[in-house]
């Protein structure tokens, strides 16, 4: 057994995959008709097992993807957001490296035991993180993949495995490289253990049910099910759920919280972050449902925070201590306060800091609030009687899905 973040894994007896479908509400897999999308998925979500888990708070790609790896909230590993304001130096700092984890991963210690691991990520922003203290593994992104070198990566000749060449970093083909990539390397016997991280370019601009989200899931499904064909324990969990953040006419449902406040007490007064900031901009416009709010003038924090409540569309204002507290996450890079959007709302901070001209003509989908925490958790062999009682007994969280793989599924 493997000890990591004080929980213990077993090694895996068999190949053992997890894959974050990045952004897959559960809605994706629910609605009607989505068996014909998810002929294998659905297969596993019968014949496996199948459950809703909460994902860790914020709900965007960096606290998640780094909590399904560590097995542990944000409290433990220190990622609570994708960009993040250094109180020490007041830097606004986009994290795109392992420098802020405070943690060791489960593919670490795994690699460090022996297996042989995998992690292969669509975002390069992700990659370091997800290969933080790996030795002798194989960690690279599809959106790099051509770069890719076996002094940096443990691989080369990426485009050659996978049979063509790097995807645009705004194409579905991103998340289809990275399970085409995990499929040659269990053919090639070259894997044991593997954690495969999706994009959510689809997800934001397709909802459950649209064509383009059905054509790229019967490509992920076929997939997902070949790693299954190919004798792998396959566990499938998201780092979030997607919501329509639009009003009734279809344009985007946005509080510039910082625009607001400043407006309210003075220039300056607040500064707003959006912790879903990322190099992935055409998909959000860098606006989520959950931002942190820094004071910059003497201002009655009690009074600041009731001017915020009081604003429509925010559906909860809560002081740092009071939300690292609640959502398991690192006090010491909390705001003053937060502010969680409604299910329809996301949060800016100035009008001049969100370019939405990557939408489109599309409706803005996003996430980041407590409305996207609910995602799927599905393993395609059933589990013990215990980690049944376990699911009965309290909500799982995405994190667990290692756990699940690795010491409940039975083989």
């Amino acid at each position: 057994m493997i000890e990591v973040n004080g929980r213990t894994y077993a090694k895996p007896k068999r190949p053992t995959v997890v894959v974050c479908l990045d952004g897959c509400d559960p809605r994706y897999l629910n609605f009607g008709g989505a068996e014909k999308v998810f002929p294998n998925i659905s297969r596993m979500m019968r014949d496996g097992f199948s459950t809703l888990a909460d994902a860790a708070m914020p709900t965007f790609t960096n606290p998640n993807n780094v909590s399904i790896v560590t097995g542990a909230p944000p409290l433990v590993h220190g990622i609570s957001g994708n960009y993040y304001l250094d109180r020490a130096t007041g830097e606004e700092i986009m994290i795109v490296d392992a420098s802020p984890m405070r943690a060791t991963t489960i593919l670490a210690e795994m690699s460090r035991a022996g297996v042989r691991v995998v992690a292969v990520t669509a975002k390069d922003k992700l990659r370091k993180m997800l290969g933080h203290r790996m030795t002798n593994g194989i960690c690279f992104s599809s959106e790099k993949a051509g770069q890719a070198t076996l002094a940096d990566n443990g691989i080369d000749n990426v485009e050659a495995l996978v049979g063509r060449p790097t995807p645009d970093m705004y194409s579905p083909d991103l998340s289809l490289f990275v399970l085409d990539a995990g499929i040659r390397l269990l053919e090639q016997g070259r894997a044991e253990l593997l954690y495969l991280s999706l994009s959510d370019l689809v997800q934001h601009g397709h909802g459950p049910g649209d064509p383009e989200a059905d054509a790229f899931h019967r490509a992920v499904d076929a997939k997902v099910g070949r790693l299954a064909e190919l004798g792998a324990v396959v566990g499938l969990i998201a780092d979030h759920g997607m919501n329509d953040k639009i009003n009734a006419d279809g344009t985007p449902r946005v509080v510039f919280l910082e625009e607001e406040l400043n407006r309210q007490f003075g220039p300056g007064a607040v500064r707003v972050i959006c912790p879903i900031t990322d190099p992935f901009v055409k998909h959000h416009g860098a606006l989520g449902s959950f931002v942190r709010v820094y004071l910059r003038a003497r201002l009655d924090l009690a009074e600041v925070m009731d001017a915020a409540t009081a604003l429509p569309g925010i559906a909860l204002v809560l002081d740092g201590e009071s939300a690292a507290r609640r959502y398991q996450m690192p006090l010491d890079r909390e705001g003053d306060f937060v502010a969680i959007g409604d299910t329809h709302t996301v949060i800016g901070s100035s009008r001049a800091e969100h370019d939405l001209a990557g939408l489109k003509g599309h409706r803005l989908r996003s996430h980041g609030g407590l409305s996207e925490q609910i995602v799927p958790f599905i393993l395609s062999h059933p589990v013990s009687q215990a980690y049944r009682e376990v699911a009965s007994a309290r909500r799982v969280r995405n994190f667990d899905i290692f756990d699940f793989a690795l010491n409940g599924a039975l083989l």
